[in-house]
């Protein structure tokens, strides 16, 4: 294989990803009441949200190591990208980044590219696709790095969750009030800003109402959606994800759609419940 591509974990791969040959996950972990959850193929996402609902603590996530990314660099592959969460919200990127130049120190220059994809979850997996497809249309080097990160500069994240819990109090909602409509059943629309940080769009009474309203924002903002891919990740809530595409396909003509479940870090910061969307 001529190249590589190396996700973090937060981003899911799906099951053709995975059987490719061409994907390579770097794990992150998650720490709830003092066990450590690793978030690779072994991620049991049931038993994870029965040990967050139990623990009264905030569960919290660790980045991989630069090590463990220079090890991942070694593959042999020609060329090697690197796809990360947003550099906001995590320092997976700057691990990778630094994972880099411990490589090129011990076996000289090499062609290792990392994304900070300014986004999470099914956001970094289109990136990884992106990444492919260039790669498969004879692109060099250059061209895919300069294709892609056009690409993200594009690509657009939308959520709604049934609470903001974990990722406020892991520092994740920076700038953002907090919301205290709880008893009135307030659900924000969230997104994501073009440095990568968090922003709220809007909000609804009830989820079925946010989740109309994330559309009606996604609808808005989409620009030649015929040439792109809708992709929607959830936690523990296919029904729900279903309808949300349901309702994006109804307004919108897009190249293809695709449904995955959260993998370890999207579900501790989706929580039970929670929906997100990248075009």
């Amino acid at each position: 294989m001529s190249y590589k591509i190396i996700v973090d974990s937060c981003g899911e791969l799906t099951p053709e990803m995975k059987e490719s040959g061409v994907f390579q996950t770097a794990s992150l972990s998650m720490q709830v009441g003092g066990v450590t959850i690793v978030d690779d193929e072994a991620f049991d996402q049931a038993d994870f949200l029965k040990r967050v609902a139990a623990c009264p603590e905030c569960p919290k996530s660790s980045c991989p190591s630069p090590e463990e990314y220079m090890k991942l660099y070694d593959c042999g592959a020609e060329r090697v990208y690197a796809v990360t969460l947003s550099s906001e919200l995590s320092g997976s990127y700057n691990s990778a980044q630094l994972g880099r130049k411990l490589y090129e120190e011990e076996k000289g220059s090499a062609k290792i590219y990392v994304f900070n994809s300014r986004s999470a979850s099914v956001g970094e997996t289109l990136i990884a696709l992106k990444i492919r497809e260039c790669e498969e249309n004879g692109m060099s080097f250059e061209e895919t790095v300069a294709a892609v990160e056009s690409y993200i500069a594009g690509q657009n994240t939308y959520f709604v969750l049934e609470n903001l819990d974990t990722l406020r109090k892991n520092g994740r909602l920076t700038g953002i009030k907090s919301f205290v409509a709880s008893a009135l059943n307030i659900k924000p629309v969230m997104g994501s800003t073009p440095q990568g940080t968090i922003c709220q769009l809007g909000q609804a009474r009830g989820i079925k109402r946010a989740l109309a309203k994330m559309v009606d924002y996604i609808a808005g903002d989409a620009e030649n959606p015929e040439g792109k891919v809708l992709a929607i990740s959830h936690c523990n809530c296919l029904e729900r994800a279903r309808e949300v595409e349901r309702m994006l396909l109804e307004k919108l003509n897009v190249k293809a759609s695709f449904i995955v479940d959260t993998a370890g870090i999207s579900s501790m910061y989706a929580n039970d419940g929670g929906v997100i969307v990248v075009l």
